[in-house]
């Protein structure tokens, strides 16, 4: 149950408020953290989601795992999702933190897919290539290992998507094979 408006409108209080209090920075640590919690721990996410866990119990929860992780100002975001029922969108919100933070600051991330782990020093290179060619100052590199592209890369930045990869070669092969103009020329 997606709610990508909702999740926006909470990020959004959360960011203002971060910023009023001169915070913001501490509270992007917060979100990050409480990201990776909800991606790494499927039973966390669903314990959120879960109408029979009562409210208290969710919140001994939380602070249980935030514990001194997290600030006072998002420890008091938590509860406030809590007792207003928002918290099954904990996930959502978090995401929708990070993507305005990055709105704000100018980064930009960019996703790499690649067959085999990336070396630190080609990453590098990509990076700073993305930078001259693309004009993009700040960037945030996420790698991707997915097997099934054989060879190559995939990158994904701004809505833009340069598939260079061998499954694509592949597949445009294979597209050639089954539309087949050559034999439709020799009759």
């Amino acid at each position: 149950m997606l709610q990508p408006r909702l999740a926006g409108r909470y990020a959004k209080s959360l960011i203002d408020l971060a910023q009023e209090r001169n915070q913001l920075e501490q509270v992007y640590a917060d979100m990050l953290f409480l990201q990776s919690v909800c991606r790494q721990s499927r039973e966390f996410v669903l314990l959120m989601r879960s109408p029979i866990v009562s409210a208290d119990k969710k919140n001994n929860i939380i602070d249980s795992i935030t514990g001194n992780k997290v600030g006072a100002l998002t420890s008091a975001f938590n509860k406030l999702l809590i007792q207003k029922g928002r918290e099954s969108v904990l996930p959502e919100i978090a995401d929708a933190f990070i993507d305005q933070y990055n709105t704000i600051k100018g980064i930009h991330t960019v996703k790499l897919s690649t067959a085999e782990p990336v070396s630190d020093a080609l990453k590098k290179a990509i990076e700073q290539k993305i930078k001259t060619d693309a004009a993009l100052p700040h960037i945030e590199l996420e790698t991707i290992v997915k097997e099934e592209l054989i060879g190559g890369f995939v990158l994904e930045f701004d809505n833009k998507l340069i598939d260079a990869s061998i499954l694509r070669d592949l597949k445009d092969i294979q597209k050639q094979f089954r539309s087949n103009i050559y034999v439709k020329n020799i009759r």
